[in-house]
């Protein structure tokens, strides 16, 4: 592998450029993401809120965005399946229930993983913190970096065995990417240390990141074998940028780059590397051209 880091100072105005971007017109017209949408009813910031959160985002892994957080609406807007975003509920419903109610509005794709997935992040929640993810959030003294260590490291036994207390929501994607929504998205302003949160790297940001000569080189094979690359570029090229009268944070670049690949980059020529969104693109400036062509868990990528 040779893909090399670019100069902190390149990614650094390229981040001030989102930012301003994002704040002023959209990233190519878009501000929001799937999760902003709540199904009617719920409260912005409310338990019920943090919940429809927690639980669907822990599914949020080889899926389309758009689509999870429809079919989770769906499913909390019929009174029939609301009780999955019910902790204590999730406890009580017989498993086969749970399984078969979840693939009702098709919020399960992996119909027994994801069942699983769901009742044991709901269940923990119930058991240990009184069905309220504060309550563990507040017991990590509100700390980025020991909420991400509790999540990887809880556990509890089941029929003799050690199980995860959080299967999926523990990550390296995922984890990140729940407490961006508990701020982003919830509201949650006891959060401490966001700047030792790494940022999501998904398909989409690693795409855009690429686009953008964030890493660029030449390799060949797994897309996720760069991740780390990514998320220390970011992590490095923010530093010292204020924003709101706060430090500028890794987390702040998720949704504009998600953004930008969901929009723009996603529609590049993957040997090319023409894009047919150049002219609308607020960061053009910025792309690097070249061959950039993701297939699956795959890479090749030649900038």
């Amino acid at each position: 592998m040779t893909i090399g880091r670019q100069d902190q100072e390149r990614i650094k105005a390229m981040a001030n450029k989102l930012h301003t971007t994002l704040i002023s017109s959209g990233i190519l017209g878009k501000r929001e993401m799937p999760e902003y949408l709540l199904p009617l009813g719920v409260e912005e910031g409310s338990l019920e809120h943090i919940l429809f959160i927690t639980l669907t985002v822990s599914l949020d892994y080889q899926r389309d965005a758009d689509t999870l957080w429809k079919r989770s609406r769906m499913a909390y807007q019929d009174e029939r399946t609301r009780y999955l975003f019910d902790p204590k509920l999730l406890h009580e419903v017989p498993y086969k229930t749970i399984k078969n109610d979840l693939q009702k509005h098709n919020v399960s794709q992996k119909i027994t993983k994801d069942a699983e997935i769901w009742r044991t992040v709901g269940v923990t929640f119930y058991k240990k913190w009184e069905g309220d993810p504060r309550k563990f959030l507040a017991d990590c003294n509100w700390d980025c970096p020991e909420i991400l260590s509790r999540l990887k490291d809880d556990s509890h036994q089941y029929n003799g065995r050690i199980r995860r207390d959080f299967p999926y929501l523990r990550g390296n994607k995922i984890g990140p990417l729940w407490v961006r929504m508990l701020r982003d998205n919830v509201g949650i302003s006891e959060l401490r240390n966001l700047n030792m949160v790494p940022i999501p790297v998904d398909i989409h940001v690693a795409r855009a990141s690429m686009a953008l000569g964030v890493v660029r080189g030449r390799y060949n094979g797994n897309l996720e074998e760069i991740y780390d690359q990514i998320r220390f570029a970011w992590r490095e090229g923010v530093l010292g940028i204020q924003v709101k009268n706060r430090e500028m944070v890794a987390l702040d670049m998720d949704l504009p780059l998600w953004l930008l690949s969901r929009n723009g980059c996603t529609s590049r020529d993957k040997v090319t590397g023409i894009c047919p969104k150049t002219d609308k693109c607020p960061i053009k400036e910025f792309c690097v051209p070249g061959r950039i062509d993701i297939k699956g868990t795959k890479i090749i990528i030649d900038t």
